[in-house]
């Protein structure tokens, strides 16, 4: 309504201003020369007042997309969508809407802060997994088209599988493996050699009571290499090779996949969160947590990755395991939007982030890039992600526990939403059906418009 009034108001003026100047018109031969003056500050004044009000609207429509953010937020909050969560949005090196919602946990003691931690979940899977497998690909040191049993021993049928095919879930792998099932007997203890108390052969603790067998990543090669392939090449997601990558990386360059993803990327980029099990380094009050847990490990789960396939590699994957803040997120994929550059240092060529963000078989009804998720084939807004501006070139990733990383080469926007959706299980799928993250997104590229 107040736009409304603002236009009709603006036609009558710019009338009143033309009517007005073509009668100084007639009348200005014969007029001194200081009416001339006159009439051209009259002008001046009329522009500036044009621009103000322009300037007006455009201040009033971008509040009231801020506005229509927290009306969403605040009403999934109240539908229990999560509890709290930090949107980032950057255009270039501006950042234009950065704000933190709610609280850690419905019982409102500790509010969300901009720097809070979050388990980023298959963020990771591009984050770290992908990000590394591109540095080597970069180097030279693997083909795309090579299978994964050249790099990675004893993994059964999935070895024959590409290592391309792969990251675009072209394989026909399975999805998941419920690694929590598989360890367990009928009677609910635990199998030989997997979970128990601690001891010289169960080292690494799961929770206070319950501490994982030395060797059991051997176990779960053994578990990924025993799944069956579909023989039908059509797009399946799979987070299984991902559990492969810290191996790979390992094998290739003699350096563990920690420390390569820090030494070529995390830390050089100055991204001090963003890491694998961040309790070594940051109190357990600046992480958020995320599900407790009636599955696996019986207990609310606060400092150490959700996925359970993660927990049992020692909180190291490349399906998830990463966590972080926004700023930190937002560094590196940056990065990946400056054509792998930042400041003096080319940390990916072009190209290969040209290659991997690319779809790879679209005539397969497979949208998806190398690791990285992209944009429907088709736009649908109930089970689409992302805006539905967001650019057929936009790549990211969505996790499970409620976070969301998009790029878009064409509009130079980068969006983070993270969110812990999954307390206090994952159960809730509120954040789905509210479409909460696209409508957001949406209002986000709304309000570049009107810049």
């Amino acid at each position: 309504m107040i736009h409304s009034i603002r236009i009709v108001i603006g036609v009558l003026f710019i009338s009143n201003v033309i009517t007005g100047f073509s009668q100084e018109l007639d009348s200005l031969q014969a007029a001194p020369e200081d009416s001339a003056i006159n009439l051209i500050q009259e002008l001046d004044s009329a522009s500036l007042t044009l621009e103000l009000d322009s300037v007006n609207l455009k201040i009033e429509e971008t509040i009231s997309i801020e506005a229509q953010i927290d009306s969403i937020v605040s009403d999934a909050i109240k539908q229990e969508a999560f509890p709290g969560c930090v949107i980032y949005a950057s255009k270039g090196d501006s950042v234009f809407f950065f704000k933190s919602y709610g609280y850690h946990t419905y019982d409102s003691v500790r509010r969300v802060a901009l720097n809070d931690i979050y388990d980023l979940a298959s963020v990771t899977k591009v984050t770290g997994a992908t990000l590394a497998l591109m540095k080597l690909y970069d180097d030279g040191l693997i083909d795309l088209d090579d299978p994964i049993g050249k790099y990675v021993d004893n993994v059964g049928r999935i070895g024959k599988a590409g290592i391309r095919e792969t990251l675009a879930h072209q394989a026909g792998l399975r999805p998941w493996i419920p690694y929590y099932q598989e360890v367990k007997k009928k009677n609910g203890s635990f199998k030989k050699n997997t979970v128990g108390l601690k001891s010289e052969s169960h080292t690494y603790g799961l929770t206070d009571s319950l501490y994982l067998h030395k060797d059991f990543y051997a176990k779960i090669k053994k578990m990924i290499g025993k799944t069956k392939i579909s023989d039908e090449k059509t797009y399946r997601y799979s987070g299984l090779f991902f559990y492969l990558v810290p191996e790979l990386v390992d094998k290739l360059t003699g350096t563990s996949y920690e420390e390569y993803l820090s030494n070529n990327f995390y830390h050089p980029l100055g991204a001090e969160t963003l890491m694998y099990n961040p309790l070594r380094l940051y109190d357990r009050s600046q992480i958020v947590p995320t599900e407790n847990d009636t599955y696996f490990r019986m207990e609310q789960i606060h400092g150490t990755v959700h996925d359970e396939g993660a927990i049992t590699m020692k909180g190291v994957s490349g399906n998830a395991g990463l966590f972080s803040n926004a700023e930190d997120l937002a560094k590196v994929w940056r990065m990946l939007l400056d054509d792998g550059k930042r400041d003096t240092t080319q940390y990916l060529r072009p190209e290969t982030i040209q290659l991997f963000t690319s779809t790879q078989y679209p005539n397969n009804e497979n949208r998806r890039g190398l690791g990285f998720d992209k944009p429907l084939l088709e736009y649908d807004s109930t089970s689409s992600s992302v805006a539905k501006d967001a650019s057929f070139r936009s790549y990211g990733h969505s996790g499970y526990t409620g976070t969301l990383v998009w790029a878009d080469p064409e509009t130079d926007v980068l969006f983070i939403f993270l969110s812990n959706r999954v307390y206090p299980t994952r159960e809730n799928r509120n954040l789905y059906n509210l479409s909460v993250r696209p409508r957001i997104h949406q209002l986000l590229y709304d309000q570049l418009k009107l810049e």
